[in-house]
């Protein structure tokens, strides 16, 4: 699945709302949530030295995934277009510099 398609999916999970100021501000609202539950997720795998949660991390970053696909197709922005602009900042601002390739040696321990 592109991102673009999964933003033409997001977008029929939309409530309606009547202005687009109420559309941006119910995804920023919800970005900044879902965010804060995420946080919530490794502040215990922190301070509990747990294993991280990795089921429940993948729900709330969807869900992030999910606000913004929505936002950027408010704006009319298309979502591909927003990663592939990533990456080539990225490319312009880090060069050689990475392999493109990260280290998951240390991932939810």
């Amino acid at each position: 699945m592109t991102f673009k398609e999964y933003q033409e999916k997001a977008i029929i999970t939309q409530k309606p709302f009547p202005t687009l100021k109420d559309k941006v501000v119910n995804c920023l609202l919800g970005i900044s949530g879902e965010t804060g539950e995420v946080m919530e997720l490794f502040k215990k795998h922190w301070r509990d030295d747990k294993e991280l949660d990795m089921e429940n991390l993948t729900k709330e970053v969807g869900d992030i995934l999910w606000y913004m696909a929505v936002l950027t197709y408010e704006l009319g922005i298309n979502f591909d277009d927003v990663a592939e602009r990533n990456i080539a900042k990225l490319k312009a601002r880090h060069g050689d510099k990475f392999s493109g390739v990260g280290d998951r040696s240390g991932a939810g321990k």
